[in-house]
């Protein structure tokens, strides 16, 4: 996205998600990627293009906006949020390194960084699980002992 606006990439960044995964029929998108154009092509591309206006709404857009269709995509365009958030707890929020190749490298870390510490909750989350399982199986030994 160098020296790109988000409403400059919408519809390639769709283009190229559709072609590594066939499947996807919908998109959830933050306001600063709406345009006129972005949402008549992104439903050429999609069945449910949840692309928020800004500014002030149109009685009809208002409509739109309210369908249930779009409201549970904007929830659930939280969770995109959330991810992003995670990046900037694990050193996203600010880059000490100066020019393009220093930011880049800057998110490179912070992504491996948040994946190392998911993988880590995942296999924390199992060893819970192992171990609780042993509890159980233990007390249920001592019952019919």
């Amino acid at each position: 996205m160098e020296k790109q606006t988000d409403d400059q990439i919408a519809v390639s960044m769709i283009a190229e998600a559709k072609k590594r995964f066939p499947k996807l029929n919908a998109c959830s998108f933050d306001k600063g990627f709406h345009s006129p154009a972005n949402q008549a092509e992104l439903i050429q591309h999609l069945d449910q293009v949840t692309l928020p206006r800004k500014g002030k709404l149109s009685k009809e857009r208002q409509a739109v906006e309210r369908t249930e269709e779009f409201v549970k995509a904007r929830h659930a365009h939280s969770a995109v949020e959330s991810a992003i958030n995670a990046l900037e707890i694990h050193g996203l929020d600010k880059c000490p390194d100066h020019g393009i190749d220093g930011f880049k490298r800057y998110v490179a870390l912070a992504i491996v960084t948040r994946n190392i510490r998911r993988m880590g909750d995942i296999l924390w989350q199992q060893d819970v699980e192992r171990a609780r399982k042993a509890k159980e199986k233990s007390l249920r030994y001592q019952r019919t002992a």
